[in-house]
């Protein structure tokens, strides 16, 4: 094999590494120990916007299952021929593409990436921010943080998913990893915070 040829299979083969969702993602200290930059990512976010690193990573988590390039399923027609997503949503944090604009316009984040994981987590924790400016929820409150970002501010304000059985279960799992992952950072912080 060609030197050259050796160095592209290897670039290759690193990126995708890079993108691999971890592999344990019940164990939020066990994902900081495989993706060595993820928690500087979230510390960041979270000294920026307040948002603590276990909701953003909890969001992200429901969200797309830190699968970078996370999509809506494509559905199809006569059950073969592809057709339009229902949604824009894409990548970590499953931002639509208005709701992503707005974000990259007020932040100064002109370059933000859905599939960067840091730019993920900014801008989940700037949403967060945006539903306590807004709504009065508080950064440690992961359920109805989660139910106004599925929802979006307009629609959490009117209510819209009290019929949602399923949402709001989702919510409250939301909640839970939450508390999780939280609990685990506390194990994990001081060794997590040498390592940055």
């Amino acid at each position: 094999m060609k030197p050259n040829s050796f160095l592209i299979i290897s670039l290759v083969l690193l990126s995708a590494c890079a993108t691999m969702p971890p592999k344990n993602t019940q164990d939020v200290c066990m994902i900081f120990r495989e993706k060595d930059d993820w928690y500087k990512a979230s510390l960041a976010a979270s000294r920026r916007w307040g948002v603590p690193i276990a909701v953003q990573m909890s969001i992200i988590f429901q969200e797309s299952g830190f699968v970078a390039d996370a999509q809506p399923p494509r559905p199809t027609l006569l059950g073969f021929i592809p057709w339009f997503r229902s949604s824009s949503a894409y990548g970590y944090p499953q931002a639509q593409d208005g709701t992503w604009s707005d974000y990259r316009q007020q932040t100064g984040q002109h370059w933000a990436d859905r599939e960067d994981f840091a730019d993920s987590c900014d801008f989940v924790a700037w949403y967060c921010a945006m539903s306590k400016k807004q709504l009065g929820i508080p950064h440690t409150d992961a359920k109805n943080l989660y139910l106004a970002y599925h929802e979006g501010h307009a629609g959490y304000r009117r209510q819209q998913y009290k019929n949602k059985h399923w949402l709001l279960n989702t919510a409250q799992k939301v909640h839970q990893r939450a508390w999780q992952y939280d609990a685990q950072l506390t194990a994990c912080r001081q060794e997590l915070e040498s390592e940055n």
